[in-house]
């Protein structure tokens, strides 16, 4: 397929996601079955305009002045791929299967450029319903949160430290062209250009090995500052499919006892697959086979109770931004109520002077401060253990960490803004001895 005609697939795409409400990624599976013709790099390609479409949805529709599929992917062309006007034109030229050429109105506003007087969600391409529940976490910077969490996220790794180095597993990878992350010791960054096809990782000898996890630096740095340690008793009570459970293995170095469960039997199936390759010796997997008394012998006895809470999902936008346009008021309100029994159930597991980390991958107040505020106060025993000690697990990086982070009395709260990585919130609540 041509350029242009791989942007006129995308613009069918977008308007079929338009009008039938369905996520992205289904709606690709739908056209690529149907239009057979199209090879891997096709649909690559036509996959790639239409994330940074939705990318740049709000943004491009303003630019556009109209709200329509061909208006979104012809803004997106300037505001996330960078193309001027000539390269524009040379993709919607009607030839073939490319989009009609541009209109005169369209060559206007693109050369104008203008997004003076556009309103936060715009700048920011977000959900405006969005807009007070980020302007209280960020105020007048929420715009420049929300286009950073409309960016592409790079491909992260983490050197899995039971059988590798950092350094001997960038050599393993040394065609990918890894570098090592800012923040996190045993990360690796792997940039990738907008047009650029995600490299198979998973099909790379030190993946198969289990040198490396596809992991995000700002999940490997949530891990980090729950501060599993070698020896310990620790719970990771939403472990899903496995990825913090492995880094928190690793940082105990498979000595201690580090417990597995998930209330969705579904996300926990592929943490078997993970340990096995990861050399992950110290885990012991609880499926949800009765929620609730599964982990009663566990009860004051863990140091660590890592809660990954189930969230909205408002920080990992960079991954999948079609999410963004799917989530509704209605969703914050289950996510809620959820990470609040979430904790309600952890705190007696915990021991005397031992911890829960409460993660989430939001930036929202509702589900990170407001949540761990509730908490304490319905748990008096329990206290809020200073971000800064926290980040200490960090080693030298601590200081310059904490001062990118947004630092509140509940935790650390990471954006792609501010560090780089995926939003995060870590709070470490201890319990008195």
């Amino acid at each position: 397929m041509t350029p242009g005609a791989r942007l006129a697939a995308a613009i069918e795409v977008l308007a079929d996601i338009g009008a039938k409400r369905r996520p992205a990624p289904d709606t690709l599976k739908d056209w690529g079955l149907s239009h057979r013709f199209a090879g891997s790099g096709d649909r690559a390609a036509i996959a790639g305009l239409v994330y940074d479409a939705l990318r740049r949805r709000s943004s491009s529709a303003w630019l556009l002045g109209e709200d329509t599929p061909r208006a979104i992917a012809l803004g997106m062309l300037q505001r996330e791929r960078g193309l001027d006007l000539d390269a524009i034109d040379r993709l919607a030229d009607g030839a073939g299967y490319a989009p009609p050429p541009l209109t005169e109105a369209e060559r206007a506003r693109l050369t104008a450029a203008d997004l003076s007087g556009a309103p936060p969600h715009v700048l920011g391409d977000y959900p405006e319903w969005l807009d007070p529940y980020l302007a209280s976490v960020f105020g007048d910077e929420r715009a420049e949160e929300g286009a950073a969490l409309a960016s592409r996220a790079p491909l992260d790794l983490r050197a899995n430290t039971l059988k590798a180095s950092r350094d001997e597993a960038a050599r393993s990878l040394a065609d990918l062209g890894p570098e090592p992350t800012r923040w996190s010791p045993d990360g690796l960054r792997i940039r990738l250009k907008a047009e650029a096809k995600s490299p198979a990782v998973h099909a790379e000898f030190a993946y198969i090995k289990g040198l490396v996890e596809v992991q995000d630096e700002g999940s490997q740095l949530a891990a980090l500052l729950a501060g599993a340690k070698a020896g310990e008793q620790v719970l990771d009570l939403c472990a899903g499919g496995g990825g913090k459970t492995l880094a928190m293995a690793a940082a105990m170095a498979n000595k201690g006892q580090l417990f597995a469960t998930d209330d969705d039997k579904r996300r926990l199936a592929p943490i078997h697959a993970r340990l096995e390759r990861a050399g992950v010796r110290n885990v012991q997997v609880r499926p949800p086979k009765s929620v609730g008394t599964e982990l009663a012998d566990l009860e004051g006895r863990m140091d660590l109770v890592l809660i990954d809470a189930p969230c909205t999902g408002i920080g990992a936008w960079r991954r999948n931004p079609d999410a963004k346009w799917r989530v509704r008021p209605g969703a914050l309100e289950v996510r809620v109520k959820e990470q609040a029994e979430a904790l309600e159930r952890a705190a007696p597991l915990v021991k005397p002077g031992g911890r829960i980390a409460y993660v989430t991958c939001s930036v929202l107040d509702e589900e990170n401060g407001a949540q761990v505020r509730g908490f304490v106060s319905r748990h008096p025993d329990f206290s809020v253990e200073k971000p800064a000690d926290a980040a200490k697990a960090l080693g030298e990086r601590a200081y310059l960490f904490s001062r990118a982070a947004l630092v509140s009395d509940e935790g650390l709260l990471m954006t792609p803004r501010r560090t780089d990585t995926d939003g995060f919130f870590v709070s470490i609540l201890r319990r008195a001895a």
